[in-house]
């Protein structure tokens, strides 16, 4: 039988890679292609956008310096409480949840819209990047021990490695090999799904899409909170 923590580890870091490829998703396809979880992603469509269409500029030029703000903030916030012996599992989750449905009413109240620099445009985005500046350092400060959840591109490096060991191993994986294998293809193949359920999300519900995204990670707010 699986441990608990181990359990709750595992649906934790499935669902948060799931948020993470779903919200992405629904982002970049109603707010003008502006990555909300990747801030170096729209450090490209900067450019994309100052070789062509020049379209949401603004968004994408203050979204940098918001995640790294919100970025830092939420770290503080982190190590203030780990100072004083506090958890911060529910905290950070519940936090997320918070910002994400507030970016689903933003967004919703902002559409349609004519325009990218918009200002209900322009707001909904960045705060779609706070929220998802919370799950990037709640991955590195707190659920430490999972895979990332929102840059796969070390996690997909991870499963070709793996394929590789896996093939060398015949079929039998070493204890080593068999946990990197649990702890990064899971995420992988979430974020993929988030991803797909993200496209269809925004067919069928438009931005309200987002309120399952918030909902998720809601539920995992109240997972650690009953847990701890």
């Amino acid at each position: 039988m699986t441990p608990p923590d181990k359990r709750h580890a595992g649906v934790t870091g499935v669902g948060m890679a799931f948020v993470g490829g779903y919200v992405d998703v629904i982002g970049f396809v109603l707010l003008f292609g502006l990555f909300v979880a990747h801030a170096t992603g729209n450090i490209v469509m900067l450019g994309v956008g100052l070789a062509g269409d020049a379209g949401g500029l603004a968004t994408k030029l203050l979204a940098l310096p918001v995640f790294v703000g919100s970025a830092a903030a939420t770290y503080a916030l982190i190590r203030w409480r780990n100072d004083r012996g506090q958890p911060c599992q529910v905290l950070v989750l519940a936090l997320q949840a918070v910002l994400l449905l507030a970016f689903t009413l933003l967004t919703a109240h902002a559409l349609p819209a004519a325009s990218a620099d918009a200002p209900a445009v322009m707001l909904a985005g960045l705060v779609g990047v706070v929220a998802m500046a919370v799950q990037n350092v709640g991955a590195r400060a707190v659920f430490t021990q999972l895979a990332p959840t929102t840059m796969m591109t070390g996690n997909v490096t991870q499963v070709a490695i793996d394929i590789v060991d896996l093939v060398i191993a015949r079929g039998r994986p070493d204890a080593a090999l068999k946990a990197r294998i649990l702890k990064t293809w899971p995420s992988v193949a979430a974020f993929a799904l988030g991803a797909v359920g993200g496209a269809v999300g925004v067919l069928v519900a438009g931005p309200w899409s987002l309120l399952l995204g918030a909902a998720v990670v809601a539920i995992l707010a109240v997972i650690h909170a009953v847990r701890g």
